[in-house]
């Protein structure tokens, strides 16, 4: 114990000193870099699928005719049953609906495409084979 005691008195003055001058002063860290690898494969277009015109500013809603008359047509949805809409037909395309009209018309299950102003939700135009009435 006497021996911790003497070590203690003189000698940690002496290990305070010894550190201070042999380690190295604080400094900051630097920081690593390390390189960014780049994949340089770039994939090869065989052919690009150009999507086909649509009349301008027009959306397209296919579907099965529920309804159809020279003023209005109302079709439910090609992919979900539950959508059913209902388009007010514009002067073009009910004098064309009225020639259909004449001829039979459009039955219940005929297939259209109809292309309208997504703002009114006005039919300009539609598209479709009329079946041959009963």
């Amino acid at each position: 114990m006497k021996g911790i005691i003497k070590i203690a008195g003189f000698g940690l003055p002496l290990l305070l000193a010894a550190a201070g001058v042999f380690s190295w002063p604080a400094a900051a860290q630097t920081p690593v870099i390390v390189p960014i690898v780049v994949d340089t494969a770039v994939p090869i277009v065989v052919s690009a699928v150009k999507p086909k015109p649509k009349p301008t500013g027009l959306d397209k809603f296919e579907g099965f005719v529920m309804h159809a008359n020279n003023a209005q047509i109302t079709v439910r949805a090609k992919g979900n049953d539950m959508a059913i809409r209902t388009f007010p037909l514009s002067e073009p395309a009910s004098e064309k609906m009225q020639k259909i009209i004449d001829q039979g018309g459009y039955q219940y299950g005929d297939k259209v495409t109809v292309f309208y102003e997504p703002a009114t939700s006005k039919a300009i135009k539609f598209k479709g084979k009329p079946s041959k009435p009963i």
